[in-house]
């Protein structure tokens, strides 16, 4: 079985420009690079990973494409480039050129509710499918009417939701949630990572049975062919190690066909991020 992380991230750490890892992140507070990440894979028998950009900027994806070339296992890149430039197709010219850019990604969840339907951020968007690029989603619950909207509005674009949207695990099952999950899945260019969850619960404590109605909802609406596994490795570190967040998933789809456990552990991620 052939196993890809689709979403983890490096750094090293800044205090002022990564100011988001405050004090009560003190594991997080301090540099996560390819050598940190590698015999970690190693040992979880993991092929490689995608890397997915912390700060939005351009230097930083220089800095994870750079990543890239110099280790065969970060087999792709999702970036950051401003997509409500004016110039945004001259930029994506320049950074296409360079095959281990796979999409880009935009910290929607920090934006206003309405943010992915400004019409800037749209001219941007328009750009990325003819340019063979995916889009993460990265909102909060919140925002899923406006995901829903932007996928709706662009069909031939190939979207991933980040994170299940973060629920609130800790508080059971969300009725809206599933509602919004069930709607965003019934478009077809929209895939799911099953990844960010141990961080969303209450005081970081969690068990796996916290997290099976939200694993079970996405089987049934997303289905084990647009599933993809993602241990947000490091960020996941604030509440467990990376054969805890893993397992997770792993007991989940332990019922499931061979073929399916291999489709969300690693064939699903090369078919969407089109590794080589």
């Amino acid at each position: 079985m052939i196993q890809i992380d689709s979403h983890q991230h490096f750094w090293q750490f800044d205090p002022v420009r990564d100011a988001w890892i405050d004090e009560s992140m003190e594991v997080l507070r301090r540099d996560f690079l390819p050598e940190d990440l590698a015999p970690i894979l190693k040992k979880h028998q993991l092929a490689g990973c995608i890397a997915v950009q912390a700060d939005q900027s351009e230097a930083e994806t220089n800095f994870l494409l750079d990543l890239a070339a110099k280790h065969s296992f970060i087999k792709g890149v999702v970036g950051w480039l401003d997509l409500r430039a004016d110039n945004i197709e001259e930029r994506l010219a320049l950074f296409c050129e360079n095959s281990d850019l796979k999409g880009l990604r935009h910290i929607a969840q920090a934006e206003p509710v309405d943010f992915l339907l400004r019409p800037d951020f749209q001219n941007g968007i328009k750009y990325l499918a003819p340019f063979g690029l995916s889009y993460d989603l990265l909102v909060f619950q919140h925002q899923l009417p406006a995901a829903i909207e932007l996928v709706r509005q662009f069909p031939e674009q190939a979207f991933v939701l980040d994170h299940l949207a973060k629920p609130p695990y800790s508080e059971g099952m969300n009725t809206l949630w599933k509602q919004q999950i069930q709607t965003l899945a019934s478009f077809p260019n929209v895939w799911c990572k099953i990844s960010g969850m141990v961080t969303e619960t209450k005081g970081f404590e969690w068990t796996k049975n916290d997290f099976l109605p939200f694993l079970e909802e996405l089987l049934e609406t997303f289905g084990p062919k647009r599933l993809m596994y993602g241990s947000d490795w490091p960020v996941c570190l604030l509440a467990a190690d990376y054969q805890q967040q893993m397992e997770i998933v792993k007991t989940f789809i332990s019922a499931l066909s061979e073929n399916e456990q291999a489709q969300i552990m690693g064939l699903n991620a090369i078919d969407f991020y089109r590794l080589q």
